[in-house]
């Protein structure tokens, strides 16, 4: 399928403690730089898939921009329409993780996704062509959200990011016309944040090592996640989301959830915020 990403693309610095982390002091541990951003990796995930994608961003206009860049190329995601920011503008984001994988915390420094304005998404919505749907994560400014859920001509996939940004997503809908998504996925703390929501046709909600629970029509539906050996978190909602568009629009939510929760195991059971194995790991679980 063909898919338009549009969102935040950034360098992951992801640090990870080699005994459980102490507040306060200096941690030994592994350090190691990635290209990230949950757009860029959902791009990422749905080209190792095996899929068409365009994505759309405005990198930074440092080292580390063009580090990013260059692993879109190298990933098969067609950059061709984005932009890069002045020279004194970077984007970046800083994980620390537990020695178990789970993420003590982080902090994201993504000021070049305010040039991802309307007039900037409206002049790259003209030129992209025909697509199977939109994705789009809750990085973009507030009213560029809004102008998507109004002009995108093919189901639109959003996704909440985190719970600072997901209440964006509930402002847009509130200032759009069209008022509605076709799915949203968001985690537990995000959906407090959103819930109610209306508008959403489809709303997954991650829970974790839980599984997965999915709205759509009033009914909710819960989905086990997959036995898995956890080495690093970072990602992983980024590949469900992948999994969860690359089943398809026309897909049942059960199709969906399998797809995405067997993505998101694939990935945390890797030191990487995106598994270059996807494909291949994917294809071998039972």
């Amino acid at each position: 399928m063909r898919y338009c990403v549009i969102g935040g693309a950034n360098a992951d610095i992801v640090a990870t403690t080699q005994k459980p982390f102490v507040p306060g002091d200096s941690n030994p541990g592994m350090v190691r730089l990635m290209a990230g951003g949950v757009a860029r990796n959902i791009a990422h995930n749905l080209a190792l898939l095996g899929n068409e994608v365009l994505f759309l961003t405005v990198f930074g206009g440092d080292s580390l921009g063009q580090f990013t860049a260059d692993s879109c190329h190298k990933a098969n995601i067609d950059i061709s329409l984005c932009d890069v920011a002045a020279d004194d503008t970077h984007s970046c984001y800083l994980s620390i993780n537990n020695c178990d994988g789970e993420m003590v915390g982080g902090v994201s420094d993504m000021l070049t996704v305010n040039g991802i304005t309307p007039e900037w998404i409206a002049s790259k919505l003209a030129q992209i062509g025909p697509v199977d749907a939109l994705v789009a994560d809750a990085n973009l400014p507030l009213e560029s959200l809004a102008y998507l859920i109004d002009h995108a001509e093919a189901p639109l996939y959003i996704d909440a990011v985190s719970g600072a940004k997901a209440p964006k997503v509930k402002e847009a809908l509130a200032q759009s016309v069209k008022k509605t998504i076709f799915t949203l996925k968001c985690n537990h703390l995000e959906w407090e944040l959103l819930n109610p929501a209306t508008g959403i046709q489809r709303i997954f909600v991650s829970l974790g090592a839980e599984g997965l629970e999915v709205l759509e029509n009033g009914a909710t539906t819960r989905f086990a996640s997959l036995p898995c050996q956890v080495i690093n978190t970072t990602g992983a909602g980024d590949a469900l989301m992948a999994g969860i568009i690359h089943a398809g629009p026309q897909a049942s939510i059960e199709e969906a959830a399998r797809v995405g929760l067997r993505c998101a195991k694939i990935t945390v059971e890797s030191p990487d915020t995106v598994n270059n194995k996807l494909k291949e790991q994917y294809e071998q679980i039972p």
